[in-house]
This record gives structure tokens, sequence and C-alpha cells, in this order.
């Protein structure tokens, strides 16, 4: 049958097409709930740079990009593999490297500036008394639920502040450290450096985040060779206003701070410091790893 449509009835439903047609429009021009609204990343203050604008020889292994860390996957906050730091600790560790490569060294930082974020992280895994994936490598000997207990795990870390850095020191030339394999077999942090992960670092007795007493940079048991590499770095770093922590022989932090009561949440990335001045004058030295 041949609908025949009454008169008007084009002109009604064209007003009503138009009618709606500009309401979703009014609706979509609408601002967004403020809940609803993208919040902006925080930056870094100018203070913070990118460590490789001001020393680009520096090795970095920025562990906590990656799954080899003791939580077994990259850790939030951790954008891009890239060491940053306040500026007077950047240019501390510059002065450092320079005294180190006269004598066939370099320095190599597995951690810098950590955002809260990470640090919360951190703590969120230790409380998950399930999750021990990691446990033969980086903690064999102590019971994951005693972490916050003997102190390897807090739920605020100086690394926030920007002046505190995770570093060892390689021989050079350098070869870079092999990638880790997710599954591979683990062996234990303290096992000699033969056997442990290969990291390319001088043997200093532990491999880096090692939650163990062999860990102390002081511990009697670690002598000979292991010995002197632990106090070759930490007198490199002491002589440019570093302080070592003792529980940790890897772990620095410059002193005086210039943010000692600040913990940061901005993310490990280029963009958190982009424009920031850093370059240290004169500083041009080989290619960093």
């Amino acid at each position: 049958m041949l609908f025949v449509a009454p008169v008007g009835f084009a002109a009604t439903v064209s007003r009503a097409l138009v009618a709606a047609a500009t309401a979703f429009l009014l609706v979509s021009a609408a601002p967004a709930p403020a809940a609803a609204r993208a919040t902006p990343e925080p930056k870094a203050p100018k203070e913070f740079v990118a460590l490789r604008s001001v020393d680009p020889t520096i090795i970095q292994e920025m562990r906590y990009t990656t799954e080899h860390n003791f939580v077994g996957r990259p850790v939030d906050g951790y954008r891009q593999p890239v060491c940053l730091l306040t500026r007077p600790a950047a240019l501390a560790l510059h002065r450092a490297q320079v005294k180190l490569s006269r004598r066939g060294y370099s320095l190599k930082v597995y951690d810098c500036y950590r955002p809260q974020r990470a640090v919360d992280h951190f703590v969120r895994w230790a409380k998950d008394l399930r999750d021990e994936r990691m446990k033969a490598e980086f903690y064999p000997l102590v019971a994951k639920s005693r972490l916050f207990e003997d102190g390897y795990i807090a739920e605020r870390s100086g690394h926030s502040r920007g002046s505190t850095v995770d570093v060892t020191v390689v021989r050079l030339p350098a070869t870079p450290t092999r990638p880790y394999e997710p599954g591979e077999r683990l062996v234990p942090c303290y096992a000699p450096q033969g056997e442990r992960f290969p990291d390319n670092s001088v043997d200093m007795g532990t491999g880096f985040d090692c939650f163990d007493t062999l860990s102390h940079t002081d511990d009697p048991r670690v002598r000979g060779v292991r010995r002197a590499n632990r106090q070759l770095l930490k007198g490199a770093l002491g002589g440019e206003g570093f302080v070592n922590l003792p529980e940790e022989w890897w772990h620095f932090t410059y002193k005086p701070e210039l943010f000692p009561d600040t913990y940061f949440d901005f993310p490990v990335s280029r963009r958190s410091v982009a424009g920031h001045e850093g370059m240290y004058p004169g500083c041009r030295g080989r290619g960093g790893s």
C-alpha cells in the first residue's frame, strides 16, 4: 500500500530533526564535569635535570623500568629508562665520574629520582605475601613478611627527594649487561659473581638490591677485592659530597639536599624535565651507554 503523508507532516519531521540535532550539539559542547577531565601530570621543579644532559658518559641501567627487580615487573611511575636528579647531585656525579674515568672505571646508575607512586607500588607488593616470584634472587633468606620490620621496604624513600642515587662501578671498556629473560632461573644475589646474574659491574660481593646483611657496606665477611671495590665507590662519591647508607653499598645521597622534606611524585620521563638546562660547562666526553 502506498503511504501518503498528511499535509504538513514533512515540515513537522524536519523541525523535529533540527531540534534534536541542536540539542545534541549543545550537550556535546557542554564542558565535561571536573572529575571527568584529564589531570595533567606533575612536572619536575626546575632544579631537576636529566643526568645524561650533565654527563652522557655515566652508564644508565634503570632496573625499575624492567622486569629484573625484586617486584618482577616494571614499577609504577617509571615511564622511560632515564636518570633524573637535582642539578647539584648530577654535577657531583659528573665530578666523581671524571676522577674514576682517569683510573679506568665508569659509574653506572640503577636508580635515581623515584616517584612516590613507585614507593607505593613497593608497599603494595610487600603486603602481598603470595607474590614471591623474585624471592630466589633478591631476598632468598628473608621472609617476605619481615620486609617492613627489617627495613628493606618503607612508605617513604629518600630517592623521592631527588638527590639519592643507586650506583656501582664498571671497569672500562664496558660490555653491556645482557637482557634479563622473564622466567629464567634465578640465582641468589649473594652467590659468587660468576654464578649470579651477569651484571657488568665490578664484583661488589652481592648484586644490586640484595636484601641481605652481606649488602651492608662494611660487612666484615666481604673482604679482598670485593671490599676494595666498595671502598673505591664510597671514596669516589664521598669525595664529592655523597653520603652512603651503611645497609646498602649502592645507595648514596648528596648533601646538602635541595629538597630535604619534599617527596615528589612526577613520573620518570624526559618530559618531566623538558627544557631544564643541565649541561656542565666543558662536559663533552665519550658517548654513554
